[in-house]
């Protein structure tokens, strides 16, 4: 399993909106395919005071080539349609993490 995380910069006058929309359509679009499971928002406490508020929104899913299949077949359509309702008020970027178990069997 690999971690699928998208931190979303939002904003400060759309972030209602936005989260609203990432927990009603977006977040419920992904997971719906089955192949993005056991999804998360969280809020990214900031480090200085600025602008706007980040939010990660992250999702297990069982291999890169998975995931990779998602985006073709409906992850791109799904990004679009974020960019296309808030344009620059929303930017985001995606990264794929590895659990590393720490404790000794």
């Amino acid at each position: 399993m690999i971690i699928y995380n998208t931190t979303f910069h939002i904003d400060q006058q759309a972030i209602a909106e936005c989260l609203d929309f990432l927990k009603k359509e977006f977040i419920p679009a992904a997971a719906r395919s089955g192949f993005l499971q056991a999804p998360r928002l969280r809020h990214i406490l900031p480090y200085e005071e600025g602008e706007g508020e980040s939010y990660s929104v992250q999702f297990k899913v069982k291999n890169i080539e998975t995931l990779n299949y998602w985006l073709e077949k409906e992850g791109a359509a799904l990004h679009r349609q974020l960019t296309d309702k808030f344009g620059q008020r929303v930017v985001g970027f995606s990264t794929l993490l590895e659990e590393i178990a720490w404790e000794e069997a």
